[in-house]
């Protein structure tokens, strides 16, 4: 595929200089395109939205909401922009994303560098009307002396804008941010977020360095505020014993497939506490369709993606699909809903 040729050639660029090339390619309207409707076995619902198919981008790809209709058209069930925060900012000093070539994973300490809420607020504004899943990753500057009204000021500004939300306290590269995920802090966050009464369904977004016994804690926050469901999980502060590569040192989020078993397990973990009626996304080391399975079987109504494209290329979205059709009618299931949490 000549789409995955050109990701490969992106790798003679740094990491950042390469996102910007493929961004101004799909804004030129130079991404794939899929003209054919999804199999129905793939259709699913997720907190009430329909999706064509489980398989969805991540953020931190399209952080300024540049190419959300681009990225649909390329095959994804839905697309999530951002983190957007209230003041635009640069983020953290340059360079600050490392590919690790030999274990297919990559490490950032971005620290949210967007255009801020205005632009991408207008953004959005401009293909109201669109058919098609666009989210929003709600982020806080780096600089707040208030996160929590960080959050809620995007939250109120892009309600009519998005078809979800997700508040995002768990990026390791704004110091402080993961603190909000302990109880106290929490609840306090969840209860300012409910107050907006958001019109689109609002996800928790959280880390996969927390312990196992937080689950119900969390899964009853989200309950007691009214949430639709969570995200697990964000990139990981650890440094699994199975890395190679010479840049494993770096400071950072690690991504891609050394955190595929954690963040499945959590997703497993959460799915336990939540029962099957929480909308949960899987994210964290999807690569292929044997992964996003996993992730499903494990408990998740959907998956998120990004690092995978990296090193794949967007040929990736339709292997998948085309992989979960072929599980899914071996299993004897009839639509992806019925595989969510089958393990």
């Amino acid at each position: 595929m000549i789409h995955d040729l050109a990701t490969r050639l992106l790798h003679g660029f740094d990491p950042e200089t390469a996102h910007r090339l493929g961004i101004q390619g799909l804004k030129l309207g130079l991404g794939p395109r899929q003209f054919s409707r999804d199999p129905d076995i793939l259709h699913t619902r997720l907190a009430g939205l329909d999706l064509p198919n489980p398989v969805g981008l991540a953020a931190g790809f399209d952080k300024n909401a540049e190419t959300p209709d681009a990225l649909l058209a390329a095959g994804f069930g839905f697309v999530e922009c951002g983190a957007v925060t209230p003041r635009a900012q640069d983020g953290k000093p340059k360079p600050r994303i490392f590919r690790l070539e030999e274990d297919r994973a990559v490490i950032n300490r971005m620290g949210f560098p967007n255009q801020g809420l205005d632009l991408f607020k207008a953004r959005l504004a401009r293909r109201s009307g669109r058919k098609g899943v666009v989210g929003v990753n709600l982020g806080a500057n780096l600089d707040s002396e208030d996160r929590v009204a960080d959050y809620v000021a995007c939250l109120r500004e892009l309600q009519d804008f998005a078809q979800f939300f997700t508040v995002n306290i768990s990026s390791p590269n704004t110091p402080g941010l993961r603190t909000l995920q302990s109880s106290g802090a929490l609840d306090d966050l969840l209860a300012a977020v409910a107050a907006v009464g958001a019109k689109a369904p609002v996800f928790l977004k959280i880390a996969p360095d927390i312990a196992d016994s937080e689950a119900e804690v969390m899964v009853e926050a989200i309950r007691r505020h009214g949430l639709d469901g969570i995200i697990i999980a964000n990139t990981t502060i650890t440094r699994p014993e199975s890395l190679i590569s010479d840049k494993m040192g770096e400071g950072g989020g690690l991504s891609g497939p050394p955190v595929f078993a954690r963040s499945t397990e959590l997703v497993r973990v959460f799915r336990k506490a939540a029962g099957p009626d929480m909308a949960i996304i899987g994210v964290g080391g999807v690569s292929c369709a044997e992964t996003a399975y996993a992730k499903i079987r494990a408990g998740a109504n959907a998956i998120q993606l990004y690092t995978g494209l990296i090193y794949e290329g967007p040929g990736l979205i339709q292997r998948i699909k085309i992989g979960l059709v072929e599980r899914l009618q071996a299993d004897g299931f009839v639509s992806i809903s019925e595989a969510v949490g089958a393990e």
